[in-house]
């Protein structure tokens, strides 16, 4: 068959959507049903789930088949078409970011010239997913956690993207493999020039408005258990409920994908394989979340948005033009 024929494209490009598709979904059922409980007990020094096959992980099969075989309750006066497509976006706006993601040698669904702007676009959509949710469920607590989630991603979106920015300086591409490329000499020495160490401050400032983006502490403010009881996603349950709670995981490993990317030099690493080394850094930034959820103290609503557009909105600017200045002088 000829391998440049369209139909032989098309259906290459299908199996390699369903290879990664799969390996994401199998590393977040890992995550959340098993990974999140261990990491947090760890923490807490407790023990967590231990006698549901090896190590527990069998736990991953019996929340499955516990919550998908739990009744769908539709509340009264739920606006139907976006209570329904809310949990569907969700999950489904993360999957399509990994689509340019380069996880190894050959495991590069795509690698379009605008590949950054590409993947931070499909990100956000998850954005009107959560507002969706809040407002289309008819519930008070509900449509608060759609504002402050309105409220957050408006705050940290725009840091993070100019944050982002800054690596498309360095670089000189927003096309992925470029970027990867761009980090594949050596800094000093054996370190190499990683833009995790060629400009930390932009790293630092990266991993904080991730995680407002992913919803951890300190920012997760749209689902604030003591405050709101579940927010957006209160009035879920059964397969919708496990959308909502799939697409949050989902979401924290492509943003984990997107640093390992942009400031950990991709699936780059000694004696190993690509892939291997890829998921070692996704696994790295989720168990930093892991970590920020279970010791750093929630924030107010007021805290939140003064942290983003008074502070990290002012810092993010502040590198970005630093790196525009030392690349120029560079050049």
């Amino acid at each position: 068959m000829d391998p440049n024929s369209v139909p032989v494209m098309i259906l290459m490009s299908l199996i390699g959507a369903a290879l990664i598709g799969t390996l994401m979904m199998t590393n977040t059922a890992l995550a959340g049903p098993w990974a999140k409980r261990k990491i947090t007990a760890a923490f807490t020094d407790r023990i967590a789930v231990d006698r549901i096959g090896p190590f527990g992980l069998l736990i991953i099969v019996a929340d499955s088949v516990r919550l998908l075989s739990k009744e769908l309750i539709v509340p009264e006066g739920v606006d139907r078409p976006a209570w329904d497509l809310a949990p569907l976006l969700i999950a489904s706006s993360a999957l399509l970011g990994f689509a340019v993601i380069p996880m190894g040698n050959g495991l590069h669904l795509a690698d379009p010239e605008v590949g950054l702007a590409y993947v931070f676009a499909t990100a956000s959509m998850a954005s009107v997913g959560l507002v969706m949710a809040g407002y289309a469920s008819n519930n008070k607590y509900s449509f608060l956690g759609g504002l402050r989630a309105v409220a957050q991603n408006l705050a940290y979106e725009i840091p993070l993207i100019l944050t982002g920015a800054s690596v498309v300086i360095f670089a000189g591409s927003l096309q992925m493999s470029e970027i990867v490329a761009a980090q594949s000499q050596t800094l000093i020495g054996p370190l190499p020039s990683w833009y995790a160490f060629v400009n930390p401050f932009a790293f630092a400032l990266f991993m904080i408005a991730n995680l407002a983006e992913v919803g951890r502490n300190p920012f997760d403010i749209p689902e604030a258990p003591t405050e709101i009881v579940a927010g957006y996603q209160t009035e879920y349950s059964s397969v919708y409920f496990v959308l909502i709670y799939l697409g949050e995981f989902i979401h924290i490993f492509l943003g984990g994908a997107i640093i390992a990317t942009i400031f950990l030099g991709g699936p780059a690493g000694p004696v190993l394989p690509g892939i291997v080394w890829f998921l070692i850094k996704i696994w790295g930034v989720f168990l930093f979340t892991q970590w920020a959820r279970s010791a750093v103290p929630r924030v107010r609503i007021d805290q939140l948005i003064e942290i983003g557009w008074k502070g990290m909105l002012v810092l993010s600017l502040a590198n970005l033009l630093l790196t525009a200045v030392i690349v120029g002088v560079i050049a």
